[in-house]
């Protein structure tokens, strides 16, 4: 079955916009873990991207953190990255780079640089430069996965950011709506499970599930479209480095 032009974009947006892994942590004042996950990602009535998605999270010799994903697929390649501060217990984004590559989809390029004593945020994307005023606690397309996981970790239920993304703000919300159990490779793994908030008449639905016992990690995430396609990915590996 060949893919339509339509199916891999969203799923690449998805995989990139919604949140793959998040890969802090943190809870409260700690100290971040460094941190190595990789996840299978399959796509409309379980067909396989023949690819792999690879996040990293280490500290920087000046004390900044480097965040950042690699997506390689038949579809698709995503270079995706992210400078920040962790002050407690908070994202503090510095610089912001995205690229995507495909020969079924569009290139799209994003940068953004943050000045936090001029509260200003410049950067472009496809082409279109932008210029905007910082709000206090913005967080950019990255960085506000580990806030989400740190905030759930911290026992929060519901949650809101103002998240800088293609030269404007939005306000993402999230909630803590069960627990579950989930049997990856038959293994019984006890989770918490949260959903993208979106508004009553939204046919869009995004699930995610977080394992209490594996430090929060995510490790699944099912998006389910306005046709009815579903896209998900599932934990493969995850190791915390020293």
């Amino acid at each position: 079955m060949v893919a339509s032009k339509r199916s891999p974009a969203l799923f690449i947006h998805s995989l990139c916009l919604i949140a793959l892994v998040f890969a802090s942590s943190a809870f409260g004042s700690e100290p971040l873990k460094p941190l190595q996950v990789s996840y299978n990602a399959s796509m409309e009535k379980g067909i396989s991207l023949n690819g792999d998605a690879r996040r990293v999270l280490k500290e920087s010799k000046d004390g900044t953190w480097f965040y950042r994903t690699d997506v390689d697929s038949f579809i698709a390649d995503i270079d995706e990255s992210l400078v920040f501060r962790w002050e407690d217990g908070q994202v503090i984004p510095l610089r912001y780079r995205y690229s995507l590559s495909g020969f079924l989809i569009k290139d799209r390029k994003q940068a953004i640089d943050f000045d936090w004593d001029k509260k200003q945020a410049t950067g472009h994307y496809r082409g279109n430069r932008f210029s905007l005023n910082l709000e206090e606690g913005t967080l950019d397309p990255m960085g506000f996965h580990l806030q989400l996981r740190r905030d759930i970790k911290a026992g929060q239920r519901e949650m809101s950011y103002r998240v800088l993304d293609k030269g404007r703000f939005d306000t993402d919300r999230f909630a803590v709506i069960d627990e579950e159990t989930l049997s990856p490779d038959g293994k019984a793994v006890k989770t918490v499970k949260a959903e993208k908030v979106r508004g009553e008449d939204s046919k869009r639905k995004t699930l995610m599930w977080f394992a209490p016992d594996q430090d929060f990690l995510l490790v699944r995430l099912l998006q389910i479209e306005p046709d009815g396609s579903e896209y998900q990915i599932t934990i493969d590996d995850a190791r915390f480095m020293q």
